[in-house]
Formats: C-alpha cells, structure tokens, sequence
C-alpha cells in the first residue's frame, strides 16, 4: 500500500473519568461506538479511552492527558462526543487541536462527508 492510500487518522474526544467503574465504562464505549463509526466510514479511528481502559490510578493522572495530546497531534481530524464539553480532558484535547487549524467534528456525518473528499 502507498502511504498516499493510507486513511485519515480521527481521534475521538470525551468524558473518561466518572464516579464509578460502570460508568467509566460507558464512556469507554460510547467513544469506541464513535470509533468503530470512523473505520466503517473509511478513516482509521483512534480511541484513547480503550487505550488507557484498565490503567486508572497505575500513574499520576496529568500523565495520561499528556499521552493523549502527543497521539492527538499526529491525528488528521478530530471528532468529539456529544457530551464532550463535561470533560475537562476533552475540553482540553479540543483547544489543542483547533489550535492546529485541522478539522474538528461534532457530528459523526459530518466527518463521514469529510472523508469521502
């Protein structure tokens, strides 16, 4: 495959962190609902809640805020959840990356049109 096939990178943003482990989880996959969104659509989706799932209090939590921008800067787009705005990481990966001038969804059909560009 040429790297000029290769798909649009997306990062999904929202809430992680809630007061118990079955919400936590719901979080988890409500964004990875969203991801599978992306890949069937043609982009590659990238996940930080399913990468992070299990690692709750293994290391300082700014730790994993710092990790994710790093992946979010590589990323092509970037596509938030609906409840996003009563994340502070969300808040924070999505002034980040406006800041980069790519584009940033809010919709998952918006992003899908996006990526048959």
């Amino acid at each position: 495959m040429e790297t000029t096939e290769l798909p649009k990178v997306v990062y999904v943003a929202g809430p992680f962190r809630a007061d118990s482990h079955w919400d936590i989880e719901q979080n988890i996959r409500r964004a990875e609902e969203l991801s599978l969104e992306i890949w069937k659509a043609g982009g590659a989706g990238l996940c930080p809640h399913a990468n992070t799932r299990f690692f709750q209090n293994a290391a300082p939590d700014d730790v994993w805020l710092i990790g994710d921008l790093a992946m979010l800067a590589k990323c092509d787009a970037l596509l938030m959840t609906n409840d996003w705005k009563r994340s502070s990481g969300a808040r924070e990966e999505h002034d980040f990356f406006e800041k980069t001038g790519r584009p940033i969804f809010y919709k998952i059909d918006d992003l899908r049109s996006w990526l048959k560009k």
